[in-house]
């Protein structure tokens, strides 16, 4: 399975990039948010992979940060919503936006996304509510997680979630370590949110 890739993006466009590492171009199908994200980037870009497997393609989507990436693992294993379908969702309104849409039952603002109707927008909401939780702690994280804290505290979010806790959990226990320490560094992080759960 692809994690990640890393290079220069030799293609851009709203829907696709192309980036090129080990002398291959890799394309990737992106969002709105990724591919703004992209252009304000400069040098060698670091993309979040989710690979989809088909009888007749392998599609690479990308995603600048980890939070869309789980978006979008969420939004896809909806039944009725494909890996197209949710990339125009992710287009149509930022991660924190689409979270707030589910929390509060509002499936009329997802009907205005194409392809979306009401069965499906209603289905969303019910699959994912519970998987949602959004509070202003981790609202507030989620625009700071890739910003002051950076790619140590997004290590650390990774393990601990691949360890099995729960993501807004692991967010609030890392926020309090990350605000008391900035530069803490990702294996004491890990150390310290384990005795914190």
């Amino acid at each position: 399975m692809l994690e990640y890739i890393k290079g220069p993006a030799t293609e851009l466009t709203p829907t696709y990039t192309v980036i090129e590492a080990g002398n291959i171009g890799y394309m990737l199908n992106i969002s709105l948010a990724t591919f703004e994200d992209i252009q304000r980037s400069t040098g060698e870009i670091k993309l979040l992979i989710h690979e989809v497997i088909r009888e007749d393609a392998h599609v690479l989507y990308g995603f600048f940060t980890s939070q869309e990436r789980e978006m979008f693992r969420l939004l896809i294993g909806v039944s009725g919503v494909g890996p197209n379908t949710a990339i125009l969702i992710l287009s149509s309104m930022p991660v924190t936006g689409l979270e707030s849409v589910i929390n509060s039952g509002d499936h009329n603002t997802l009907k205005n996304v194409k392809g979306i109707g009401t069965k499906t927008a209603q289905r969303i909401i019910v699959d994912l509510r519970d998987k949602i939780k959004p509070t202003d702690d981790t609202l507030s994280l989620q625009s700071n997680s890739s910003g002051s804290f950076g790619e140590v505290y997004e290590e650390a979010l990774a393990a601990l979630t691949a360890l099995g806790f729960v993501r807004q959990q692991s967010q609030k226990v890392l926020k309090r370590i990350f605000d008391a320490d900035p530069a803490v560094k990702v294996e004491t992080a890990i150390k310290k949110a384990l005795s914190m759960m």
